[in-house]
């Protein structure tokens, strides 16, 4: 996946990646974007992405999320780690540790958009948020993080909420949570702080990513 088109939550993982970390995923995607190039029509499904759509479903009562796990990985063993750490962690945060409301919810309106940044020549889409809206109508918008390593956390939830309130500006940042499921824990205003210098330290972090990228790059032409 090409760092100049990328989801803001793959990014996050590779802006907060120890370096000893970032090199192999960098290299990683280096191969994933020369196999595209030579395989235009190939390229892999989101790994993690049958999971959050099974996810949103349980939230709705459309599905059983246990039950859908042990489907995805009886149709891809791949998945037999790591899905179930993800349902495991949704679970207990869905059903015990989710303090917005006990009222009934209701799906809300699909909400996405990308964040341009002129200065890498690069786009970060963040979207597919499992939106939910109570009977009060107040709007909750999660955005998950699935990835085991590195853990999400303080700092990275801050620029992530940030992009968000860049992009989304019609909508309380209030409204915003950040899950990391495998440890099901939420990041939101409730206990993060904006301190004003977040689009400074995007930037500077992303374009130290696009320079480690392109350096390692030269060893692949």
């Amino acid at each position: 996946m090409s760092l100049e088109s990328i989801p803001l939550r793959k990014l996050l993982k590779l802006m907060f990646l120890d370096d000893k970390s970032r090199v192999p995923a960098l290299r990683a995607d280096i191969r994933d974007d020369l196999r595209k190039q030579d395989e235009p029509n190939g390229g892999g499904m989101d790994f993690y992405g049958p999971f959050w759509a099974d996810a949103k479903a349980h939230a709705f009562g459309e599905k059983d999320l246990t039950a859908s796990t042990n489907i995805r990985i009886q149709s891809n063993w791949r998945r037999k780690n790591l899905y179930p750490l993800l349902a495991t962690g949704f679970l207990t945060w869905w059903e015990e540790r989710r303090r917005w409301t006990n009222a009934p919810l209701k799906p809300g309106p699909k909400i996405g958009s990308k964040l341009q940044i002129p200065s890498l020549d690069a786009v970060v889409k963040i979207d597919n948020f499992l939106v939910v809206v109570d009977d009060d109508a107040r709007e909750f918008i999660v955005y998950h993080y699935c990835f085991p390593d590195p853990a999400l956390t303080s700092e990275a939830a801050r620029l992530g909420l940030w992009a968000m309130s860049e992009v989304f500006p019609d909508k309380p940042l209030e409204n915003f949570r950040i899950l990391d499921v495998i440890r099901s824990q939420t990041f939101s205003m409730e206990n993060i702080s904006l301190g004003g210098d977040e689009e400074i330290e995007f930037q500077a972090r992303y374009a130290k990513l696009v320079a480690q990228r392109d350096e390692l790059r030269k060893e692949y032409e």
